[in-house]
C-alpha cells in the first residue's frame, strides 16, 4: 500500500517504513510523530482511491528523523560591461521522516 501525501506544498510518495527528505520541519522534535491528513491518491495494489482534492480518512503517520542542510547551491548575478558581479550561495534545510504507517478509514 502507497500513498501520495502533499506537504508544505510538495508531494511524495509514501510507503510504510520509506525514509523520505521534506523540507525542515520547525516545530518538532527527532522522534515525534506527525500526522499528515493532506493525502491525494491511496492504492492498495488492485484498488486506487483518488481525492478531490483529498482522500476523506486517509491519514499518513511518519516519525521526525533528523535535520540537516543540503550542499550549497550558488547564484552568480552579472551584467555585462557594467561591473556587476554577485555571487550568493544557499543551503537548503531538510528533514527525514520514516512513513510508519498509511490508513484509509
Amino acid at each position: 500500500m502507497y500513498a501520495i501525501v502533499e506537504y508544505k506544498g510538495n508531494q511524495y510518495k509514501a510507503e510504510k517504513d520509506a525514509v523520505l527528505q521534506v523540507s525542515k520541519i520547525s516545530d518538532a522534535k527527532e522522534g515525534d510523530t506527525v500526522t499528515i491528513d493532506t493525502v491525494l491518491l491511496v492504492s492498495d495494489g488492485d484498488k486506487v482511491s483518488v481525492g478531490t482534492p483529498y482522500v476523506k480518512g486517509a491519514k499518513v503517520t511518519v516519525e521526525v528523523g533528523n535535520t540537516f542542510k543540503d550542499e550549497k547551491v550558488l547564484v552568480l548575478k552579472y551584467k555585462s560591461k557594467k561591473d556587476y558581479h554577485r555571487l550568493i550561495g544557499h543551503r537548503e534545510e531538510y528533514t527525514n521522516v520514516t512513513v510508519k504507517d498509511v490508513v484509509l478509514a
